[in-house]
């Protein structure tokens, strides 16, 4: 059996909000399985939502990018130890100049570490010559960039440079004539964290997940086995609202959904407008690691 410590209890508790001796339990019931123990109190109805990310072990910047004409962008996120090195100028200079060589780079990391950074060498050069004189660990941890035909990207930075999202429209309309609609919707994104665009993006592995889930809370609150038929596909109409973008209550006007509100603007122009694509980069969303471990990380990707 696993030996659950009370620094395992104050993690999943500080994690989910449940009570200590739940948490506890669950850790013993999944023989210290963190996932499962989270998994497990969501069945029990006793964490209103797993955040898996926990506390943010690393600091750092998001920055984006776009092209002249707005129908390229990137958005990359660059991890330091601490945020006062994250608001360094020469750091923030240094995201800002990668960002721009993201527009149009192969999405591969180790390619893009090759990539030449002015005539200073190449990029993994220049960030070992960076971690060497600021003298703390950097990281270029992920970069996405878009370029879809028809499409114009919009972006939004929260918090300076902690969260950056991006907007894929799909229009006849010009990056001007959406640049107010597409910050709303990248607003949106940063502060309701949809999990999808809409529901044809929905993943069909994640939604049997949360099924399976409804189904279980739905069963320890006494539900006839029956009724669930009938329950389940109200239930999970729910969740999709939520989940999806498009069908979120929209901020700034709860009276209206997303959609509705990129529908009422694009009548207004007389051009059609949808929202495509969407991605949402949070500095050191997911890093769930020890310090030695980051460093470790960063020494691998300097290849030492």
């Amino acid at each position: 059996m696993a030996n659950i410590t009370a620094s395992m209890v104050k993690e999943l508790r500080e994690m989910t909000g449940a009570g200590m001796m739940d948490c506890k339990n669950v850790l013993v019931e999944s023989e210290g399985d963190m996932d499962k123990a989270i998994e497990l109190l969501r069945e029990k109805g006793l964490a209103k939502a797993a955040k898996k990310a926990g506390r943010i072990a690393a600091e750092g910047l998001v920055k984006l990018a776009f092209s002249a004409d707005c129908k390229k962008a990137a958005v990359i996120e660059v991890n330091s130890e601490t945020d006062f090195v994250a608001k360094n100028d020469e750091f923030v200079e240094f995201v800002g100049k990668l960002a721009d060589m993201a527009i149009d780079a192969e999405e591969d990391m180790d390619k893009f570490m090759a990539l030449s950074y002015g005539t200073e060498g190449t990029v993994a050069e220049v960030l070992s010559a960076k971690i060497a004189k600021i003298g703390e660990n950097m990281n270029i941890r992920r970069f996405a960039n878009f370029s879809e035909p028809g499409c114009v990207y919009v972006g939004y930075i929260h918090g300076a440079g902690k969260i950056g999202v991006i907007i894929g429209l799909e229009t006849t309309a010009s990056a001007d004539e959406v640049q107010v609609v597409g910050k709303d919707v990248a607003m949106q994104v940063a502060s309701m964290n949809p999990k999808f665009v809409d529901e044809t993006a929905v993943d069909p592995a994640w939604l049997e997940e949360e099924k399976k889930i409804a189904t279980q809370l739905l069963l320890n609150e006494g539900k006839k086995p029956e009724m669930l038929e009938k329950i389940i596909p109200g239930k999970m109409k729910a969740i999709l609202k939520e989940v999806c973008l498009v069908d979120q209550k929209f901020v700034k006007n709860s009276d209206m959904t997303v959609a509705q509100y990129v529908d009422s603007v694009a009548k207004e122009i007389g051009k059609p407008i949808k929202v495509v694509s969407m991605v949402r980069f949070e500095v050191g969303e997911g890093i769930e690691k020890k310090e030695e471990d980051f460093a470790a990380e960063v020494a691998k990707q300097m290849g030492n």
